[in-house]
């Protein structure tokens, strides 16, 4: 089974338009989305409204910065510190150009930092690429990412 790939988006739209392009993308995983930094931290933690979910950590989190609640630093401060889920690959994909953002994000860890194309066509694209690299061509360590067993309803 392939792992799936956790999508943590508050904008309506940018959630619709990242599922379009990973659709377009023909990737076989399944997608979860949540819509804030806490919800994105039960379901990887498996705790609240996931805590029956069957272990297994996502292949990739496409992980928004800006989240009510929690924040995306916040929440990517919060998986590296955890030794359970430390290895999961994170994408920032985010709006911000701000290098704050960019500086704090990679001293904390994320695996890459990707500003939200404008245009519709430029967005998918860089959905697509990513979804593709880290969901298939990326080859995590050895026991860094376990297989996911049976997952909640999809988006």
């Amino acid at each position: 089974m392939l792992k799936p790939i956790l999508l943590v988006e508050d904008n309506p739209r940018d959630l619709e338009l990242a599922l379009i392009a990973l659709e377009r993308s023909r990737l076989s995983n399944e997608v979860i989305c949540v819509r804030d930094g806490e919800e994105a931290l039960a379901y990887l933690r498996r705790t609240g409204e996931y805590a029956a979910r069957h272990e297994g950590n996502p292949a990739v989190v496409l992980l928004d910065l800006k989240l009510p609640k929690i924040d995306g630093l916040q929440v990517l401060g919060a998986v590296r510190a955890d030794d359970q889920l430390k290895s999961i690959p994170i994408v920032m994909l985010t709006s911000s150009e701000e290098e704050p953002d960019l500086e704090e994000a990679y001293r904390l860890g994320v695996n890459a930092y990707v500003v939200k194309p404008v245009e519709f066509s430029d967005f998918v694209k860089a959905i697509s690429g990513l979804g593709i690299f880290w969901a298939i061509l990326n080859e995590p360590p050895a026991g860094s990412v376990r297989p996911a067993g049976r997952l909640p309803e999809p988006c």
